[in-house]
């Protein structure tokens, strides 16, 4: 099976009190958007599948700062092109896929704020995928207690509904991965009902759970947690900047 890879770097970086996109946005020495290239072209299946063709979603006016950050990736010799995103996250990884050729047989979804998940969970989503899975999400058990609730009482708040077991459910990250024929064909169906906000999934997964494919889920990583706001940014210098090699040094 050949992969490809559409990885979406069009999120605002108005969170994080920059005009640029949140994928150029330099944390730990890189751009967003570099760090999660480099994982997802450093990636090695257990038979040596690996990403050959990498599409980056961009802003129409923001093509050229992606494209200049893109110069710090090595790809070898993948192959990698930066397209124009659309108005919302499904029309930009359709976008993507439209230019993957249907030579390939993997398609994984990655976000450029989940810049930090490592070469080892993008491969272990390959691996699954092609283990026979349609859909594969990687996730982290919940550790809080969850509850739902009702209808919100004016400002009181919320009543309780229940009590959801957490043993049951997984917060989900990316990069995602599915056949082609299979999100290309859940992505068609959602482009569909794009008007609807109401029933508009929030991942590529949930683009796929609708059209009534089984998702799998695999073990996530601390690493791939989201950078939404300067706290994130902060963290992500803490573990992954020049000082945090020094600290591991110390503590050994």
């Amino acid at each position: 099976m050949s992969v490809a890879a559409v990885l979406t770097a069009a999120g605002s970086g108005s969170r994080l009190g920059h005009a640029l996109p949140k994928a150029v946005v330099p944390v730990a020495g890189a751009p967003l958007v570099v760090h999660a290239a480099r994982a997802l072209l450093a990636a090695r299946g257990a038979d040596a599948s690996r990403v050959v063709h990498l599409v980056v979603t961009a802003p129409a006016q923001h093509r050229a700062d992606v494209l200049r950050a893109l110069e710090a990736v090595e790809a070898g010799d993948a192959r990698v092109e930066v397209v124009t995103g659309g108005r919302t996250r499904q029309e930009s990884v359709a976008a993507g896929l439209a230019v993957i050729g249907d030579d390939v047989d993997v398609v994984l979804v990655h976000d450029a704020a989940r810049a930090f998940a490592t070469p080892d969970l993008v491969a272990r989503v390959i691996d699954a995928v092609r283990a026979g899975h349609d859909a594969v999400v990687p996730g982290l058990a919940v550790v809080d207690t969850v509850k739902r609730v009702g209808e919100p009482r004016g400002e009181e708040g919320w009543p309780v509904v229940e009590t959801v077991p957490r043993a049951q459910l997984r917060a989900v990250q990316t990069p995602q991965g599915f056949r082609r024929d299979v999100l290309v064909r859940a992505h068609a169906a959602g482009a569909a009902r794009a008007g609807d906000e109401a029933t508009a999934a929030s991942d590529d997964a949930g683009l796929v759970e609708d059209a009534g494919v089984a998702v799998w889920v695999v073990a996530g990583e601390e690493a791939a947690a989201k950078i939404t706001t300067p706290r994130d940014v902060a963290v992500a210098e803490l573990l992954h900047g020049p000082r945090s090699g020094a600290r591991a040094d110390e503590e050994a």
